[in-house]
Formats: structure tokens, sequence, C-alpha cells
């Protein structure tokens, strides 16, 4: 299983990268693992601000739909739009080209509680 160890992660699955005081968010390996085939992807609320764990989209999969959770406080700056045409990049490329959001974030202490490579692959029995 894919965790790369530049990223934090939370414990609802989600990735995130930080440059500067935007965070690119995706899903995890493991989360797009076992939702199965990702056929649609939603992300209604660009350009709002919205806290921490607050739902800003969902992942639609054959079988079930998952909300997404805000990993980081802050406005929704950015919508990777290919997703709209092309879902299965959160399949076939979860870190690179399967990412959802950019956020700018507010609340620097914020990642203080986000998880490393490390705390994520225990948490997942990895």
């Amino acid at each position: 299983m894919n965790i790369p160890e530049d990223l934090k992660y939370t414990r609802d699955h989600e990735w995130v990268k930080i440059d500067g005081d935007i965070a690119t968010v995706g899903i995890t390996d493991f989360a797009q693992g076992e939702l199965g085939d990702i056929v649609y992807v939603e992300v209604e609320s660009v350009d709002e601000s919205l806290e921490r764990e607050d739902v800003f989209g969902t992942v639609e999969a054959v079988k079930t739909v998952s909300d997404l959770y805000l990993p980081l406080t802050g406005e929704i700056v950015e919508f990777n739009d290919s997703l709209e045409d092309e879902p299965e990049k959160v399949n076939n490329a979860p870190y690179t080209d399967g990412w959802m959001i950019k956020i700018k974030f507010a609340e620097i202490a914020e990642l203080e509680d986000l998880l490393t490579a490390q705390e994520y692959k225990e948490i997942i029995g990895g």
C-alpha cells in the first residue's frame, strides 16, 4: 500500500500536502481501495470558507457514497476539474492526478493534529 512519507494524513483517510499556506487534499490509496471504482466526485464548496471536519464534498463509488471531510479550516480555492470527466484518476493516481481540492488554510496550529505517514499506517493496520 502506498503511503508517501512527505504527506500528512487524517483519521478520515484524507491526505494533505502543504505548500506555504495552501494545502492540497485528496483521499488515500487505502481509502480508494476500500471504496472501489470511483464514478463521481462532487465538490460544490469552492470559494467557501469551512471549518475543519466540515463536509466539503462527496465521492461516489459503484456501491457507496462517502462524505469528504475538510482536514483544515480555511477557504477552498480550487477543485480538480479533471475529476468531473475522469473520476477514475482518484483510483489510478490518488496522490498525484487524483487530488481533489486546494485550501488556503487559516489555522497553522491545526497542522499539528494531522498524522504522519507512520501514525496513519498504524491506524489502518499497515
